[in-house]
C-alpha cells in the first residue's frame, strides 16, 4: 500500500499537492471486483489530505502564517500530555471519550500534513498519532466489543475521525495496527448498514456512513469498498415525498419529522461536495445525474434559510441552544460547502454562488464570517477572501420575495429591510425535537414561533437567547400556559400534532399563511393565519379553545432588548425603538412586561414581552393585530389610526381573511367550505372578534368578527357595498390569495394545505372577462359576472399554489380615511410613555 513520504511533505512547502505517492496493492476482496488503475488511490489520499486538512492558502503569509503556527503549537501540547492508561489517553478525558480524543488525534494529524505548522512532516508527532490511534481502538473501538450510547459515534464520528488521522499519517500505523483498525471499522460500521435506505442510514447520516466507507476503502486501497461508498450515496439524491430527504418545495426533513437545514443538512450537503470534490476524475466519479438535486438545493433549501451569514433556527433542530451564535456558526458552515460544492457545479452554479456567499459575509456583522473563519476551516477562509478580493464577483443581495414550504411547515418573507420567519407543527413535522439531553425546553416552538429580523438585529435570537427566554412566551405563539416538564412529548421529534391544515397560498411576494394548532400535551386548540405584506404581517386568531384549569396567551412579541417601549391603550398600538411596531385590531387588552432573565453561568439578558391573556380555559377567543417590522413610532401610530388601510373580513374557526386596497390583495385561509364577506368597515359589537375582553385593545379599524355565519354569510357577497374586496367561495378548505394588479389583470393563487382535495372550486365575486394563464389542475373556468374555478387532484400537489391569471371588468373601488384623534399615549406597568 502506497503512502505519503515524510520526505514529499518537507518538499510540500505550502499548498503544493503531495507528489508522486508508492504504488497501491488491492486486498483479495477489491481483486474480485476488479483492481483499481495505478495510482487511483494515491489522488484520492491527496485528495482527502486537501479536503480535509485545508489547502488552497500561503502559508507564509498572514493570517495563515500565525494560525499554522498555532495549530502545531495545540499538536505539540496535545503530544506531550498523551499518557496511556487503561482508563484514558489523556488524563482530563476518560474512556469513552468519543468526541474528544478521537478529535484530538485527527488535530495532531493534521498539524503533521499541513505547512508552516513548525512540525510538518515530523515523524515523532506522526507516531504519537499512530500510537494513540491505536491505544483507543484496543481500548474503546475494538472489533467484537459491544457498543453502547448513541449509535452515531460507533458508525460515524468515531471511525470518521480515526480513519481521517490515519489516512493524513500515511505508513506510520504500520500494516498491523492498520489491518486492526479495518477489523474494527468493519465490525461497528459492516457494509450491511448500506444494503437498505431506511431508519439510521438515510439523508444526512447515509452521506456520513458513504464518507466512513469511503476512507476505509482508501485505508487498504479497496476498489470494492469504494465502489460501495459510491453507489450507496444514490438514494440520497432523489426528491422524497415523505420521511428524510430533500423535497420540490425545498423542504429538508432528517429524524422523519424534523425540519434540519441547519444541521443534518448542512452535514450533508459538506458531505455530497466532499465526495465530490475527492471522487472527481477517478473511476469512482459520481456520475448519478439526480446528483443535480443537490445542487439546486443550495439555492433551493438553504439559501432561504440563511439571513446576513446565519442559520435561522427554525431549521436547526435540537442544537438551537448548544452555544450562543451557533445559527452564524452554522451559516458559515453552509457558505463552506457551497463554495467547496462549485468546484464540482456548472460555471453558472459556481458564479451565482460565489456571488451569494459573498453577500452573506459582508452582511454578517455580528460574527464576521471571514474572521471567524480563520480558526475553524483556513481552507475555506483562503475560498472566503479570494472571493471577497475580486471585484469581478458582485455581492448578491437577498431576494425579496416568500418562501412557503408546506412539507415542512415554514415560511421565509423577505422585504427590503426586514425578514421574517415561520415555524409551525402539523400532523407530519413535530413541535420540537429533544434528544441527548438538548432543547428539552423547546415545547412551543412549533407552535406559530414569528422570528423577525430588521437591520441591526442579526444577533437577536443569537446571543443566549434560548437559554434566557421564557420558553411558554416565544413570540408569536398561541400556548396553554399549562407547565410542562422537561423533554415532554416523545424525543427525536415524535411530537406531531394531529392538525392537517398547515401551509397556505403564496405567489412568491406575498403569503397567506395558517395553521390549526393543537397544543403539545394540552387540550389547547387555535386557528392561526398570517398575512405577509409589503411592510407587515397581518396576525389573526381564532377559535381559541382550553381546558387545561390554565390561562390560554398569544404571545404578540419577546424582544431580547431594553429598548424603550411605549403602549397607546387608547389608539391600539406599541412601539419598540429601534426595532419595530404592534398595531392592535381586535385583541383583548395588551399586557406588557420588562424584565432580566437568567440562564446558566450567570448569563442575564433583557427582554421586552408583549402578550395577549385570553383567560382561563377560554372558548372562541380570538386576535387580530399587525407587525410593523422596522417602523417608527410615528410611522407605527400613523398606520393604527388610518382608517381601511386593511379589512379583517372574516377571524372565526370556520374561515380567516384580509382585504389590503393599497396593494390589491384578498386573502383568506378556508378552515371549512364557505364564503368570506368580502365587506369592509363591519363590525361586531364594539369590534371585538368573540374573545369576550373588552377592552381599549378592542379596535374598530375595519374588522369583522362574530362566530360562523353570525352575519357574514347573509351579506352581499359582490362587493359592491364599497368594500372594493370581491367576495371568495370555496367548496372544501384551502387557502386563496387573490392579488389585482392594477393594469386591469389579477392572479388567484390557490392551495390545498391539508394535502386531501380531489377537486376544489373557487368563485371570485368579482367581473372577470377572461382567463389569461391556466394551470394543468385547473380543470373548468368560468367568466363573467364572476370567476368561478375547478381544479382537480390538488392531493398530490404536496400542498403546492397554483396561480392563474386573469382579466378583470373594472378596476376596485376605494375608500377614504377616517379620521385621527391627537392625544398624549399612557403607560403600561414596564413601559415607558412617548
Amino acid at each position: 500500500m502506497g503512502w505519503y513520504s515524510r520526505r514529499l511533505f518537507l518538499q510540500a512547502g505550502g499548498v503544493a499537492a503531495v507528489g508522486a505517492l508508492l504504488s497501491g496493492r488491492s486486498s483479495a476482496g477489491a481483486r474480485a471486483v476488479g483492481a483499481a488503475p495505478e495510482g487511483a488511490f494515491e489522488v484520492l489520499r491527496r485528495r482527502w489530505r486537501d479536503v480535509s486538512a485545508g489547502a488552497g492558502f500561503d502559508a507564509a503569509r498572514e493570517p495563515y502564517r500565525n494560525r499554522l503556527a498555532e495549530f502545531g503549537a495545540k499538536a505539540v501540547a496535545y503530544r506531550d500530555a498523551m499518557e496511556p492508561a487503561a482508563g484514558s489517553l489523556w488524563r482530563d478525558q476518560p474512556f469513552p471519550s468519543f468526541v474528544a480524543t478521537p478529535g484530538r488525534l485527527r488535530a495532531m494529524a493534521r498539524a503533521y500534513v499541513l505547512p508552516g505548522t513548525g512540525v510538518t512532516g515530523d515523524a515523532g508527532l506522526a507516531a504519537a498519532v499512530a500510537a494513540g490511534v491505536d491505544h483507543y481502538r484496543r481500548l474503546v473501538y475494538a472489533a467484537g466489543a459491544e457498543p453502547y450510547g448513541n449509535w452515531w459515534h460507533w458508525r460515524i464520528g468515531v471511525p470518521g475521525k480515526l480513519l481521517d488521522a490515519t489516512l493524513l499519517i500515511g505508513p506510520h500505523l504500520g500494516d498491523a495496527r492498520r489491518g486492526a483498525l479495518r477489523d474494527a471499522v468493519d465490525h461497528f460500521v459492516p457494509e450491511s448498514v448500506l444494503d437498505h435506505y431506511s431508519d439510521k442510514s438515510t439523508g444526512a447520516n447515509r452521506v456520513d456512513l458513504c464518507v466512513v466507507t469511503l476512507l476505509r476503502a482508501m485505508l487498504t486501497s479497496d476498489p470494492g469498498r469504494a465502489a460501495r461508498a459510491v453507489a450507496a450515496l444514490s438514494p440520497v439524491f432523489p426528491y422524497v415525498t415523505e420521511g428524510d430527504g430533500f423535497y420540490r418545495d425545498g423542504s429538508f426533513i432528517q429524524h422523519t419529522t424534523v425540519p434540519y437545514q441547519g444541521a443534518y443538512g448542512v452535514s450533508l450537503l459538506s458531505g455530497v461536495a466532499t465526495l465530490l470534490a475527492v471522487l472527481r476524475g477517478t473511476p469512482w466519479e459520481v456520475a448519478d445525474p439526480n446528483r443535480q438535486v443537490v445542487f439546486d438545493a443550495v439555492e433551493r433549501s438553504f439559501a432561504p434559510f440563511v439571513h446576513d451569514g446565519f442559520c435561522m433556527d427554525l431549521v436547526r433542530g435540537r442544537g438551537v441552544a448548544r452555544t450562543p451564535y451557533g445559527d452564524h456558526e452554522r451559516g458559515r458552515e453552509i457558505a463552506a460547502a457551497v463554495l467547496l460544492l462549485g468546484e464540482s457545479a456548472s460555471g453558472e452554479e459556481r458564479a451565482r454562488w460565489r456571488g451569494m456567499v459573498k453577500g452573506w459575509a459582508l452582511r454578517d456583522t455580528e460574527r464576521p464570517m471571514l474572521t471567524a473563519a480563520e480558526s475553524s476551516d483556513l481552507a475555506f477562509h483562503a475560498r472566503l477572501a479570494a472571493i471577497l478580493d475580486d471585484d469581478a464577483v458582485p455581492a448578491s443581495a437577498e431576494p425579496p420575495g416568500h418562501r412557503l414550504m408546506t412539507m415542512s411547515a415554514r415560511a421565509v418573507h423577505r422585504r427590503p429591510g426586514w425578514c421574517a420567519a415561520l415555524s409551525m407543527a402539523s400532523h407530519r413535522v413535530g413541535h420540537y425535537e429533544h434528544g441527548n439531553g438538548e432543547n428539552l425546553r423547546g415545547w412551543h416552538t412549533g407552535s406559530g414561533m414569528l422570528y423577525w429580523w430588521t437591520g441591526g438585529h442579526g444577533a437577536q435570537y443569537s446571543d443566549s437567547f434560548w437559554t434566557t427566554v421564557d420558553p411558554y412566551r416565544l413570540p408569536g405563539t398561541t400556548v396553554s400556559t399549562l407547565r410542562l416538564p422537561d423533554g415532554a412529548g416523545e424525543g427525536w421529534g415524535d411530537t406531531c400534532p394531529p392538525g392537517r391544515w398547515v401551509g397556505g397560498a403564496t405567489d412568491g411576494v406575498y403569503a397567506a399563511v395558517g395553521q390549526h394548532l393543537n397544543g403539545l400535551e394540552s387540550t389547547m386548540e387555535a386557528y392561526k393565519s398570517w398575512f405577509f405584506l409589503d411592510d407587515a404581517v397581518v396576525c389573526l386568531g381564532a377559535g381559541i379553545t382550553g381546558a387545561d384549569g390554565v390561562p390560554v396567551e398569544t404571545i404578540v412579541d419577546n424582544r431580547r432588548t431594553d429598548a424603550l417601549l411605549t403602549v397607546d391603550e387608547r389608539e391600539g398600538w406599541a412601539h419598540l425603538d429601534g426595532h419595530g411596531g404592534y398595531v392592535l385590531l381586535a385583541c383583548p387588552r395588551l399586557r406588557a412586561l420588562r424584565e432580566e432573565r437568567a440562564g446558566p453561568g450567570r448569563v442575564t439578558r433583557s427582554y421586552a414581552t408583549l402578550w395577549l391573556d385570553h383567560g382561563t380555559d377560554p372558548v372562541s377567543a380570538s386576535y387580530a393585530y399587525v407587525l410593523l417590522p422596522g417602523a417608527g413610532r410615528a410611522g407605527t401610530r400613523a398606520r393604527a389610526t388610518a382608517a381601511g388601510w386593511v379589512r379583517v373580513l372574516d377571524n372565526t374557526a370556520r374561515r380567516q381573511g384580509v382585504h389590503v386596497p393599497s396593494l390589491g390583495i384578498t386573502a383568506v385561509n378556508f378552515w371549512h367550505a364557505g364564503t368570506s364577506t368580502g365587506t369592509s368597515g363591519r363590525t361586531n359589537g364594539d369590534g371585538d372578534l368573540s374573545d369576550g375582553n373588552d377592552g381599549p385593545s378592542a379596535r374598530n379599524n375595519g374588522a369583522s368578527g362574530g362566530d360562523a355565519g353570525a352575519w357574514g354569510e347573509n351579506d352581499d357577497p359582490s362587493g359592491r357595498d364599497g368594500g372594493g374586496a370581491g367576495a371568495l367561495t370555496a367548496s372544501a378548505p384551502c387557502a386563496v390569495l387573490v392579488r389585482e394588479q392594477g393594469d386591469g389583470t389579477a392572479t388567484l393563487t390557490v392551495s390545498d394545505p391539508r394535502r386531501t382535495l380531489d377537486e376544489l372550486t373557487v368563485t371570485w365575486h368579482r367581473p372577470v372577462a377572461a382567463v389569461l394563464l391556466r394551470d394543468p389542475h385547473l380543470t373548468a373556468a368560468t367568466t363573467g359576472a364572476e370567476l368561478t374555478l375547478t381544479f382537480e387532484r390538488l392531493a398530490d400537489q404536496s400542498g403546492a399554489a397554483k396561480t392563474i391569471s386573469v382579466r378583470t371588468v373594472r378596476p376596485k373601488g376605494s375608500n377614504g380615511p377616517e379620521a385621527e384623534s391627537a392625544h398624549s399615549p399612557a403607560v403600561l406597568p414596564g413601559t415607558e410613555s412617548a
